[in-house]
């Protein structure tokens, strides 16, 4: 296995994080730039320690957590490992909120839409049927927040990531609910990507999400799932038209 070194590479500025969440931020964007590639050993704790400018005790409780998030392995007489990136925890709000928006991999935006696509149509139609009157209204709520928000990006997106919450709670089906928490953080990460889209095309979105609430009242299963793949139609335009501007 390879070996890294501590040293930091040439230009670099020396971190010197003094918390432990800090640390561990630092030593997950490291993994994350490959500076510690997949399958190669860190170095060991006293040498992370004097790396970060932290103790031994502090490095431990980093390795604990990222070990947790699938990011590293510790083995008997080998040390810490980096664990292949299959292996990561990608999804965890955590693990995302580490990465850099921009520095997120193209490949993973592909995979959360391809996840919404799977699940959120059939989402909306069962919140179609299942819906309390009160998730009708705050949904209907958190849409005026999206229509409402003008030239403010990041209004829209809370109202955005707010709407889709209570779509997966309506549907009453509590794994839905669950994926949707975990989905909701790639969206939150996804809406980000794309927050240079103009207004024109924000408004469309609105007027998507409207007819999902529409449908909700209505008790259409089948209108709610149009509208919702409308969205998601939406959705892969706009990425498709981030990468443009990101690689240009």
């Amino acid at each position: 296995m390879t070996e890294i070194s501590k040293k930091a590479p040439e230009g670099a500025t020396t971190r010197r994080p003094r918390v432990m969440p800090d640390v561990t931020k630092a030593m997950a964007s490291d993994i994350f730039s490959g500076r510690y590639p997949a399958r190669s050993s860190l170095p060991t704790e006293n040498e992370l320690g004097v790396e970060y400018g932290v103790s031994r005790t502090v490095i431990r409780e980093a390795l604990k957590v990222l070990a947790a998030k699938g990011l590293v392995l510790s083995r008997p007489r080998v040390g810490t490992v980096v664990c292949n990136e299959d292996d990561w925890n990608i999804i965890d709000p955590q693990v995302l909120a580490w990465h850099a928006p921009h520095a997120l991999d193209d490949k993973l935006f592909d995979a959360i839409l391809e996840t919404r696509r799977a699940i959120e149509p059939l989402v909306a139609e069962l919140a179609a049927t299942r819906a309390t009157l009160q998730e009708i209204a705050d949904l209907e709520a958190a849409w005026r927040g999206m229509a409402g928000a003008g030239e403010d990006r990041a209004a829209f997106s809370r109202s955005d990531i707010a709407f889709h919450q209570i779509v997966y709670a309506a549907s009453h089906n509590p794994i839905f609910r669950q994926i949707g928490n975990l989905i909701d953080t790639g969206l939150k990460f996804s809406l980000e990507a794309t927050a240079t889209i103009s207004l024109e095309r924000r408004l469309e979105a609105v007027a998507a999400h409207r007819e999902v609430v529409e449908a909700l009242r209505m008790r259409d299963a089948e209108a709610a799932r149009g509208a919702a793949n409308k969205i998601l139609d939406l959705a892969a335009r706009d990425l498709v038209s981030a990468k443009k501007l990101k690689n240009n």
